[in-house]
This record gives C-alpha cells, structure tokens and sequence, in this order.
C-alpha cells in the first residue's frame, strides 16, 4: 500500500509543529496549511479554514494529492470573544469535512480536547463513554466538542475515515501558553500562593507523547477492523445475548495484559514465587540463583496477569456488545469513528506540576525566589477573588490573575482512563513528566535569552 501523504492544518502551531516534525522524522511526505507561515521546510499554503473553497485549494496543491489530514487548528484557551471559537473549530472542522469528501481524502485525525467532557466536578478514572455536559462551562471546550461530534458523524461520509482525539494538559518545548502563564506568576512571586488543598490529581500530557499517538491514529484508520460491524449481519441481532461472539483478533485486543505506565516513577518489582530477593533464610532454595536473577532482570509480572472486568468496564463483553447495538455501523474497537483520550497516564497532584516547573526555572535564575511561607486559599476564596475582591490586592499588592473558570479548574479531579488508546492505537507515552518538564523549561529559557518573550527578569 502507498505512503500517505500528510497535509497538517495547523501545523505552524504548538503541537501542530511537533506532528510535522515526527512526520518529517520518519520520511513521510507532509505539507502544512495554516494562517501564519513561522517555518520553512515543508510546502505552506496560506488561507482560512472557516473558507472550505481555500481549504480544498491547499489539498488539490499539497504533495500532488493528500490522502490524510491532521487537523490541529484551534485558537488558544482564555480567549474573551467566544464566537471566534465556533468560527475556528466548529465553521473550519465543517470545512475541512466538506473539502475532504470532496478531494477524495482518505483520512481525518481530529485534535479534540479532554476538557469536552468537564462539566466543573470532578472528573476520576473516565473513559469515552462520559457524555457531553449539559451546560458547558466556556466557549471553547463547547465549540470543542460541537467539532468532535461532526467528526464522528462524518466517519464514512464519502469514503472518509475520521478518529477524534482528547488530549489533556498539552505541555512541551514550543508551548507558549502553559508556561507563559507560570512564569509569570515566578517573576511576580507568587509561587508561594496555593487555591485549594492540593488533593486532587489532574493529567498533563508531553507534546511529544500527543503527536505521536496522532501518528498511531492516522496510521491505524485504515486497518481493517476485527470484526465486521453488526450491520453486515443478514438479520441484526436485538439484544446483547444475540450479538455474536469475538473473534480471536477482539480476543487479542482486549484480554492481553499491559504493563504499568512508570517512566517518571520507575518500575517497582513486586517480589512474588517466581521471581524474589530472597532475604535471611535458613536453608538456601535450590533455585536461589533463578529466582534472584529473575527478580534482578524485572521480569514485568504484572503484564502476565490475567485481566479482570466488570461489566461496568468499557472493554468488558458486555460493554462493548451494548455498544456494538448502539451503533451498528462501527465496532468499537477499531480506529475509525471512535474518540481517544490521550495523557501521559500519570496523574499528578495539581500544584505539584507548577513547582516542579518553578524548581526547574531556579537552576536558570538563582535567589530569584526568596523563601516564603505557602499560603493557602480555600476553593471558595479564590472564587472570590477571582470576582475582584478588594481585600486580595490588599493581601498581595496584585490584581489576581486568575478567573472563576481558572479556580475551578485548579481544584477539580480531573484524570482519564486511557486504556481504550493503549490497546487499540497501540499507545504508550514515551516522555515522562518530569523529562518532559525539564525539556519544556530549557526549550523557554533558551528562547528568553534570545529575547523572543515579553517578560522581563
């Protein structure tokens, strides 16, 4: 089967840039399509994706015909006009939909957002199947997800194949949102003011991690499916005990054993009877030396054990037959029509991602930081500043830099399961926080001393 050839919408932009890049790496032919040209090693073509006529124009020039696009376009986060978010991802995903059926392209990976599905409580352990909220808290998370369900609905449509991804916490060298924001609060130190108890876990995702996985979806579209959907069927089954069994490659997906996800907290061998130190003994086991060795070498136990599922699981027999009937058109474990969330699968306390940044900014500017006894606010105060209550300047000196939607966002539980991408993309994230956040802040301050951020020192 050819190479296909990669036309990235958004790709002058943060993680835009990283998929070009990784695309480039590994030899494909790729052209971007974006309203700012800021590199120059592939094909650019310039226009707005809210005008599906330019958007058609970029694919019929790009790479003499692209058979997949990545979409990543997107305006940033805290924007105070919301309608530029329908324009951008809800007026341009139609677009790109529109022009795609109509150049015949193959393939359409969709940057969606883990946050389409926050409604302001807490979000533990969720998978795919979270709903929508009824009433969702900013423009751009609901425009977010208007996006991601004409995606979904468009799988098919013309021949072409569409997977929307939700990634959670985009951190990484390039990013200037996340770590803009937190050095400003080090230079104006306040890094000793905490909202909330730090108690619940929030996932942030390397860049690179999330490119990849774009790759892995992109690739995996158009694989052929484990089982054909039930609508092949001669007489549609109607009720779960009817749906037919799985076949061996469905077996495979859902029943293999996974490791554990410990590139920032290492492997922690659990000694069992098959692999263990041995300790103080009165008589040395015959087999010592292999169960030493075995343990020494990190023999993964945990991915030989056996799966165990409720039926409340989302892989489980009985959930994925419910889904199979709830839509007959897709199987549920095959790539195309189907929404991933993508992390880095090690949720982290809150604050402790800021401090971990703000430790690493104190190698590059030593005794910035005086030490300072943390204050914290309860979830309610920092609403109330948030408001612009007198009495927070009055504390500080500051303006608060922090909204009502920031408050809660810093004090919710927010962390996904993301096993359904590991098994049926075949992700696993590469770069762990801790290295991803020491790449983030070197990539900053060499960017700082080369004068292209605002913020002085």
């Amino acid at each position: 089967m050819p190479k296909d050839q990669y036309l990235v919408i958004g790709g002058s932009g943060f993680l835009g840039r990283h998929i070009v890049d990784q695309l480039r790496a590994r030899g494909d032919t790729v052209s971007v399509f974006d309203i700012v040209q800021r590199y120059h090693d592939v094909p650019f073509y310039s226009g707005d994706i809210t005008d599906d006529k330019q958007v058609a124009a970029a694919l019929k020039q790009a790479c003499s015909g692209t058979t997949c696009i990545i979409h990543t376009a997107s305006p940033p986060a805290g924007l105070t006009d919301g309608s530029l978010y329908f324009k951008v991802n809800v007026d341009g995903t139609r677009a790109v939909i529109e022009a795609a059926v109509a150049c015949g392209v193959r393939k359409l990976v969709f940057t969606s957002s883990a946050g389409v599905v926050f409604n302001g409580g807490d979000i533990i352990d969720v998978d795919e199947r979270l709903p929508y909220p009824d009433v969702p808290l900013d423009a751009y998370n609901d425009s977010k997800a208007k996006a991601e369900a004409l995606v979904i609905a468009s799988n098919g449509k013309g021949g072409l194949l569409t997977v929307a991804l939700r990634p959670a916490g985009i951190f990484g060298p390039g990013d200037r949102q996340v770590m803009t924001g937190l050095y400003q609060v080090y230079e104006n130190n306040q890094t000793h003011f905490q909202i909330g108890d730090n108690t619940n876990l929030f996932d942030w995702t390397y860049v690179g991690n999330v490119a990849r996985a774009h790759l892995l979806a992109a690739d995996k579209l158009d694989v052929p499916v484990p089982a054909p959907p039930l609508s092949t069927l001669d007489k549609l089954p109607l009720s779960p005990e009817e749906v037919p069994d799985f076949t061996r490659a469905e077996e495979e997906l859902i029943a293999t054993p996974l490791g554990t996800v410990d590139i920032t907290t290492g492997h922690h061998q659990v000694p069992t009877s098959e692999a263990r130190p041995l300790g103080p003994y009165v008589t040395r086991p015959e087999n010592g030396d292999a169960l030493e060795a075995a343990f020494k070498n990190g023999s993964d136990e945990a991915a030989q054990r056996p799966i165990a599922r409720t039926r409340f699981d989302q892989l489980s027999e009985a959930s994925i037959k419910r889904a199979k009937l709830y839509n007959t058109d897709v199987n549920p474990l095959q790539v195309a029509g189907q929404i991933f969330f993508i992390t880095n699968g090690e949720p982290v306390y809150f604050w402790d991602f800021p401090r971990t940044v703000w430790h690493r900014l104190d190698k590059f500017f030593p005794g910035h930081r005086k030490p300072r006894g943390l204050v914290k606010l309860p979830k309610g105060v920092g609403l109330a500043a948030a408001q612009g209550s007198e009495w927070f300047s009055t504390l500080t000196g500051r303006t608060p830099t922090f909204t009502k939607f920031k408050v809660t966002f810093s004090c919710a539980t927010r962390w996904h399961n993301i096993e359904k991408a590991r098994r049926i993309l075949g992700y696993h994230p590469e770069v762990g926080l801790e290295e991803g956040v020491e790449k983030m802040v070197e990539w900053w301050y060499s960017e700082y001393q080369a004068g292209n951020h605002k913020q002085k020192h």
